[in-house]
């Protein structure tokens, strides 16, 4: 087993997560966050320890449960169909979780679309 197949910790997310250029910790809703230019790209232990979130687009979010259905399951409501994807560490792979979070700090680094007049 190579280092890229190790399972996953809350710590070891939070590693990652912070391994991008300007990403800062933070919290929302009594959860650690990771943000960069103040939007939040991922989360940690909501419902509970074992998950975290990545907000992706809605065709990532697709393409990532297709690739892994036991890992990524879409969060509830309308956040879930935004994007926001819950992630299980147990069983998510260092590989598979950092192509998640550069896939969310992608969707928040993009500048927002103006529409026309």
């Amino acid at each position: 087993m190579t280092t890229d197949d190790c399972l996953m910790t809350q710590d070891e997310f939070r590693k990652l997560a912070l391994g991008f250029l300007g990403a800062v910790e933070s919290a929302h809703m009594d959860h650690p966050d990771f943000r960069l230019g103040g939007k939040i790209f991922a989360t940690l232990g909501f419902p509970d320890h074992e998950w975290g979130m990545v907000n992706l687009t809605p065709d990532q979010q697709r393409e990532f449960i297709a690739k892994a259905p036991s890992v990524f399951k879409p969060c509830s409501g309308a956040w879930g169909q935004r994007g926001a994807t819950h992630v299980h560490l147990p069983t998510v792979t260092r590989k598979l979780l950092r192509a998640a979070l550069a896939a969310a700090k992608d969707k928040v680094s993009k500048p927002l679309k103006k529409s026309k007049p």
